[in-house]
């Protein structure tokens, strides 16, 4: 990350990085706070260590006012490393080459640059900052072992070679240091970023959990609820005892529905909590075959379901409903068969109807099956939808006994 693309659509031009002027980096400056307490201690310790280093190195020049200007501004650049890093790491690191190189003692004011040079590593200004290291060696190394001898203190010798050793050694541990921050930091975001993307992961699958559920709750109940209200009102006035059965069938359904539907509204107030019924499962088939029948629906069942565990049950039984109330919505066929067969790795559901279709959506093509295959798909299963050889329509499921383990810990 060298901080370096731009993040326009089209290339920026080489002076302008980051959305913004080459020294600024996209995210800083306006926004960043100013570190004032950090800098003002900061610029008391360099002066008070460059008067300390003063007394103890004798032959370098004396502490004047330009050279507490040069440490002031040095150490005051500081207060802008938020918001302008690269120009921060060259200014503290120029101030720091003229405070050499005009032969003042060696001390804290190197402080500064590492800092700078810290700050400007972490906030992904690598290049910017190891110039300006590199730059500052150097001319340590000029003025060191050859304008020394133009300027002050005069007398003044070269430096041994060792200690340019020494300082390419604190050049070194600084970039690493900032480089292990860095990175990092850059974990730290990553890490983050990848905890966001699970929690809506998480909150994406609820949210289309939630609407299966409400989708097939609402459209089983409101199909049978639609079918018994034409019944009702064509017999209304020939047949009240009919229509009545009628109205309580509605008022069943209805019922039911509400019951569902506010036990789904439930785990949106307190998600949280455990549910405070038990989620529908394969037990109340006959309940399911009970409802169709009051639709006008004739439902044979076959076979027997074994132990599921709650997820495969719920998932089972919504299956069963969904394919039975597009029987009753886009077919012309009264009568349905569901089979249910087990071995001991899957539970296959097998719900046909006659036929033939009402319209051109026969078989439910829309968000029932789809709720259908995201159903099995979530439990490892499959779904087979489409018209049977002899006429009608066949939903063919096949669901693991053993679920997954993301299924276990929902």
């Amino acid at each position: 990350m060298d901080g370096e693309q731009g993040v326009h659509g089209d290339e920026p031009p080489r002076w302008r990085r980051h959305g913004a002027a080459w020294w600024r980096r996209s995210g800083e400056g306006q926004g960043a706070r100013w570190p004032w307490p950090s800098t003002l201690l900061l610029t008391f310790f360099v002066l008070a260590g460059s008067n300390y280093a003063a007394r103890q190195q004798a032959g370098r020049a004396d502490l004047d006012a330009f050279a507490r200007v040069l440490l002031v501004i040095g150490a005051g650049l500081l207060l802008w490393r938020h918001r302008r890093p690269v120009l921060v790491v060259f200014g503290t690191a120029a101030a720091a080459m003229v405070y050499l190189g005009a032969g003042y003692p060696y001390g804290p004011v190197f402080l500064a640059v590492a800092l700078a040079c810290f700050n400007a590593i972490v906030t992904g200004h690598r290049k910017a900052a190891w110039t300006a290291l590199g730059m500052l060696w150097a001319g340590h190394v000029l003025v060191a072992h050859w304008l020394y001898q133009w300027l002050p203190p005069s007398g003044d010798a070269a430096a041994p070679w060792g200690q340019e050793g020494v300082i390419a050694a604190w050049v070194v541990a600084i970039v690493a240091v900032s480089e292990l921050a860095r990175t990092r930091r850059e974990q730290w975001a990553r890490d983050r970023a990848e905890r966001a993307r699970a929690a809506q992961r998480r909150a994406d699958e609820e949210r289309l959990r939630i609407a299966r559920e409400l989708h097939d709750v609402l459209a089983h109940s409101i199909s049978v609820i639609n079918v018994q209200a034409g019944v009702g009102l064509a017999l209304l006035d020939t047949d009240p005892e009919q229509a009545r059965t009628a109205l309580t069938t509605i008022k069943a359904a209805s019922k039911e529905a509400l019951g569902e539907v506010r036990q789904v509204l439930d785990t949106l107030r307190t998600p949280g909590d455990a549910p405070r019924a038990p989620a529908p499962g394969l037990n109340r088939l006959p309940e399911l075959v009970s409802q169709a029948a009051g639709a006008g629906l004739t439902v044979e069942v076959e076979g027997k379901a074994p132990t599921l565990p709650p997820g495969a049950d719920l998932a089972a039984f919504r299956i069963v409903q969904e394919a039975l109330t597009n029987v009753v919505r886009h077919s012309g066929s009264r009568h349905a068969r569901v089979r249910l067969d087990h071995d001991g790795a899957a539970l296959r559901l097998r719900i046909d109807d006659d036929g033939p279709a009402t319209g051109t959506d026969a078989g439910g093509s829309g968000n029932g099956l789809a709720g259908m295959r995201e159903r099995a798909a979530a439990l490892g299963g499959t779904i087979e939808a489409g018209p049977r050889p002899g006429g009608g329509f066949r939903v063919l499921a096949v669901l693991p006994l053993e679920v997954k383990a993301k299924e276990d810990d929902r």
